[in-house]
């Protein structure tokens, strides 16, 4: 009898620990891809003053960010899910050369205690801007 019952013990410790917590949490899927079909403007004249710099493309996200040779433009705004829109300064067009130009579709962390829903920030292929 003793020896049921430590079986049923050991049996049910067993089985405890095997349907415990994990801390494996799911890994995120790829994100929305971004892409831009076009810039407008796009050039501008070195030393000009600030302009409004409209992206044209397709699945952008709502609280996608346009990237201005690698850098986050905090003011982008959402038109459309196929049109972004910010301004860019004058400081930024100073000087003449070719900037690139980016929209990138932030990450999702997920939900619950295995991150259900987690996508990937995406970037999308760059498109050059020119400065006279």
């Amino acid at each position: 009898m003793k020896t049921a019952k430590t079986m049923c013990l050991l049996t049910l410790i067993a089985l405890s620990l095997a349907c415990g917590y994990s801390s494996k949490t799911t890994p995120p899927a790829a994100g929305t891809m971004p892409a831009i079909s076009q810039l407008s403007p796009d050039s501008a004249s070195a030393g000009g003053s600030s302009f409004m710099l409209t992206v044209n493309g397709s699945n952008f996200a709502s609280k996608a960010t346009v990237n201005w040779n690698g850098t986050a433009q905090t003011a982008t705004t959402y038109v459309s899910g196929n049109q972004l829109s910010v301004m860019i300064p004058a400081s930024a067009i100073e000087n003449s050369g070719t900037v690139q130009v980016t929209v990138t579709n932030p990450g999702n962390p997920g939900t619950g205690i295995y991150n259900t829903g987690a996508t990937l920030a995406e970037t999308s292929a760059s498109v050059s801007f020119t400065i006279n």
